[in-house]
């Protein structure tokens, strides 16, 4: 098995971009001791579809998480998740127009409402 850092994934084809892809399911199909039936009646697929896939042939992204899914391997969908980040630019404006004291916010006339029995 290669090494996860020796694939240069910038130039490597579709084909073996799949290929590496049926490899680590049917790598993590087999450390759990399940057969390719099982993987695929748990996931809502036909045998043969997964048998495609794990040969590198192919398949729907809805697949590959229903797969991902049965053999507890969603977090390796990890690096397709987009954190909003703000700028600093952005962040250093929202700092300058922050509140830094409160105010009294009591006009001359609003000084009827003040109970003089207290």
């Amino acid at each position: 098995m290669m090494e996860k850092n020796s694939i240069k994934w910038n130039t490597t084809s579709d084909n073996a971009v799949l290929g590496v892809i049926g490899n680590f399911i049917q790598h993590t199909r087999l450390q759990q001791n399940k057969t390719q039936q099982q993987t695929a009646e748990a996931a809502g697929i036909n045998r043969s579809t997964l048998r495609d896939i794990e040969k590198g042939n192919g398949g729907t992204l809805l697949t590959l998480v229903q797969i991902l899914r049965v053999l507890d391997q969603l977090p390796a969908l990890r690096n397709f998740e987009v954190e909003e980040q703000i700028s600093p630019l952005l962040l250093a404006k929202l700092e300058l127009n922050k509140r830094k004291r409160a105010r009294n916010s009591n006009k001359p006339d609003d000084k009827t409402d003040i109970n003089p029995g207290w």
